[in-house]
């Protein structure tokens, strides 16, 4: 029985990194921030939710609404918070669920739904934005002097893709 040899998918892949980005342009920078995004997505959500019971994804939801207004389509919210419409739905039923907002509608046929915050929507996002802003400094801002934040928010600007998440 001949024993089959492992394909080289190290060398295969050196290959294609070799011909879709010369010299590795850019690939420890993409992999630096992939990291970082990971990393501190993870902390800022750990450290919110053990000391409030909030995910991040149901604050941000909060803070898009406070940022608005207090209300927001459906539509509108789910691209500022960046989630797909579907996903918002299902995270908005869960804070209808749990009092923090309501859903009204809007047009006569029932499509159109607007998100509002309640008045204990808006009593939780005071309670938990001094502890995400806390940690937003204490994890971020914190780490990197005036200079570098001006860098890093120009070029995340140059590179943020105008999309929205279907």
């Amino acid at each position: 029985m001949q024993v089959k040899s492992k394909p080289d998918v190290t060398g295969l892949f050196d290959r294609v990194v070799a011909n879709e980005l010369p010299g590795h342009r850019g690939l420890e920078a993409w992999r630096s921030l992939l990291r970082a995004h990971a990393t501190l997505m993870r902390q800022l959500d750990t450290d919110l939710e053990k000391k409030t019971g909030l995910a991040l994804a149901d604050f941000d939801v909060l803070a898009q609404l406070a940022l608005a207004g207090g209300e927001l389509r459906m539509t509108d919210l789910a691209a500022r918070a960046l989630i797909s419409r579907s996903g918002m739905t299902r995270r908005v039923a869960r804070l209808v669920d749990e009092g923090l907002v309501r859903r009204v509608d809007t047009d006569a046929d029932g499509r159109g739904v607007v998100v509002v915050l309640t008045e204990a929507g808006v009593t939780r996002l005071a309670e938990a934005a001094p502890i995400h802003l806390r940690g937003v400094s204490d994890f971020f801002v914190a780490r990197l002097n005036q200079r570098e934040l001006g860098i890093l928010k120009s070029a995340m600007d140059k590179v943020t893709v105008d999309c929205t998440f279907g």
